[in-house]
């Protein structure tokens, strides 16, 4: 018998991120990293069982730098769930970066990007996604999460 996979699981946080709670909460609502940290730890192991995941580790990150965020992007995770903030419509670099490393990930958005300006509603690195999840609040990275451990279970069959 072959010992269980742990599944190494990134949530990352991009531009602005760290500002929810108190940014535009008509649009983001109220709630702020920690309560999206808690609700996730809540809820990922009734999630990883559902999906027969052997184990799932899961890192939180959050930064205002490209850099830094692609570096923690480019680090050894099984996949990702990412809310790359504004990044997502300006950056050509966080697309191609995420082809290159071949990273399970999906996108994720608090608001409501299609009931937003018109410049949030494309994002560079969506098409390469395995899904996209917005408009549920912080409810977005659960359905988010959701998906990818679909996706992972599959893979480790």
């Amino acid at each position: 018998m072959k010992p269980p996979h742990k599944f190494k699981i990134l949530i990352a946080h991009g531009v602005n991120l760290d500002l929810l709670g108190r940014r535009e909460p008509a649009i983001y609502g109220k709630h702020t990293l920690a309560d999206i940290e808690v609700r996730i730890r809540t809820l990922s192991p009734m999630l990883a069982q559902t999906f027969g995941l052997d184990s799932v580790e899961l890192t939180f990150f959050q930064s205002n730098h490209e850099g830094i965020f692609f570096d923690e992007l480019s680090k050894a995770w099984d996949g990702a769930v990412i809310n790359a903030g504004a990044w997502t419509h300006t950056s050509l670099a966080l697309a191609d970066r995420l082809v290159a490393l071949s990273l399970p990930f999906v996108e994720v958005h608090i608001s409501n990007l299609s009931a937003r300006e018109e410049f949030r509603q494309h994002s560079y690195a969506a098409r390469y996604a395995l899904g996209v999840c917005y408009g549920f609040g912080i409810d977005s990275y659960i359905a988010g999460l959701c998906g990818l451990y679909g996706v992972l279970s599959t893979r480790q069959k």
